[in-house]
């Protein structure tokens, strides 16, 4: 039988450089320098800058380029949070932002590039709606077109999440709780700069449950519908190499050797994130869906719906990736284990949440979440087709 020719398209970021090893601050004062700034906005997270000395390190560096930092983007990135956020940026006439912290702060530090190109200061973002990513009645995002942010971003993540690697961002619209798309090319970091020292101060639950969103990117890139031969090559390889670092870094959290190295897992697990799709990667699928409506209108961590959902999905998609799932059982290093119990493996061996009951969201609310859930851009991007509420409802009933 005549084999049929794989089609597709393989988009490059328009990230420049990836910085990895290496100490933050001094990276940032010789970028600030390259890209001929000389107002920088640092948005940092609220814990680095009062409870440690990283932020003010990062401050005295930079010397005079340093034209002011903002410490108030709470959990989820909320429209409020980022109006503040834009508003300091604009009297700080900023000609660069660097974010510094989790995936909220990097999330808004993006939306902060987009409201200045915009002027958007109001406290509700009330015009930010027509630049959402929707969803269109054939099931496939419909991107807005509009004019990209004139200013650039340098992103200096503490977590693992790998949110940094994609144009794409999150925002919670604090009155609707609900979670937002919104993505464009140079919303993307021109630097990342991934500095092992500044993780030592990330606390344990947050290291290892963005660990295991990188993950989720990986897996869900690797099952996706648009898959790419080099993100499936990238993401198979940070797959592996995240499934030996953290059972190292549990038994040797300290070690910067053992933290660079999640650190380069994480920047392949989101390999898929910048080559295709809605966001300029992969296609996401159920997972990203499913934890959007878990945290906006459940309140769940966004890094504790992975451990969660991740198993039931592979389960309850197993008959459509059949094929895949072994390649993933094998780069999580249980070959002998389905592709559900290996990672459900891994989550029980870093002590995460591995139930919905364990995040505290129970039966009575899973005909809300399968709802909201099919009005999520990346629903449509599994494998196995998910056509209505019942379909979530089957893997919600897995996830119990």
């Amino acid at each position: 039988m005549e084999q049929s020719v794989a089609i597709g398209a393989h988009n490059f970021a328009s990230i420049e450089r990836v910085v990895f090893g290496q100490p933050a601050a001094g990276v940032i004062v010789a970028e600030a320098a390259r890209l001929g700034s000389r107002r920088v906005f640092i948005v940092a997270s609220r814990t680095l800058r009062t409870q440690t000395s990283v932020i003010r390190e990062i401050e005295t560096a930079l010397g005079d380029r340093h034209a002011a930092t903002f410490d108030g983007i709470p959990q989820h990135t909320t429209r409020g949070g980022v109006a503040r956020a834009t508003a300091a940026a604009l009297e700080a006439e900023a000609d660069l932002v660097v974010a510094v912290g989790g995936g909220s702060v990097i999330d808004a530090s993006k939306m902060v590039l987009l409201c200045m190109r915009h002027g958007m200061t109001d406290e509700h973002l009330e015009a930010l709606d027509r630049f959402e990513v929707k969803l269109g009645e054939d099931g496939k995002p419909v991107r807005p077109v509009f004019d990209g942010p004139a200013l650039r971003m340098i992103a200096v993540p503490s977590t693992l999440n790998g949110g940094e690697f994609n144009g794409g961002c999150l925002v919670t619209d604090e009155r609707r709780k609900l979670k937002q798309t919104f993505f464009h090319p140079l919303m993307m970091p021109r630097t990342v700069v991934l500095d092992p020292a500044l993780t030592l101060h990330t606390p344990e639950s947050l290291w290892l449950g963005s660990a295991t969103r990188a993950l989720d990117h990986a897996i869900e890139a690797l099952l996706s519908t648009t898959p790419t031969p080099l993100a499936d090559a990238a993401v198979l390889d940070g797959i592996a190499r995240m499934a030996r670092a953290l059972p190292a870094w549990k038994a040797e959290p300290q070690s910067l050797p053992v933290r660079a190295e999640c650190q380069v897992a994480s920047w392949l697990c989101s390999y898929g994130l910048s080559s295709r799709g809605p966001q300029g990667g992969v296609m996401m699928g159920p997972s990203h869906a499913i934890g959007h409506v878990l945290g906006g209108s459940c309140g769940v961590p966004h890094y504790y719906c992975t451990p969660v959902m991740m198993p039931a999905i592979l389960r309850w998609s197993e008959p459509a990736t059949s094929a895949r799932q072994p390649q993933l059982a094998q780069a999580l290093g249980r070959p002998a284990l389905s592709a559900a119990e290996a990672f459900a493996e891994l989550v029980k061996s870093l002590g995460l949440p591995a139930t919905l009951r364990d995040v505290g969201v129970d039966a009575s609310q899973f005909e809300m979440i399968a709802r909201t859930s099919m009005r999520e851009l990346f629903i449509h991007g599994n494998a196995r087709k998910i056509s209505g509420p019942a379909e979530v409802l089957e893997i919600l009933r897995l996830a119990a």
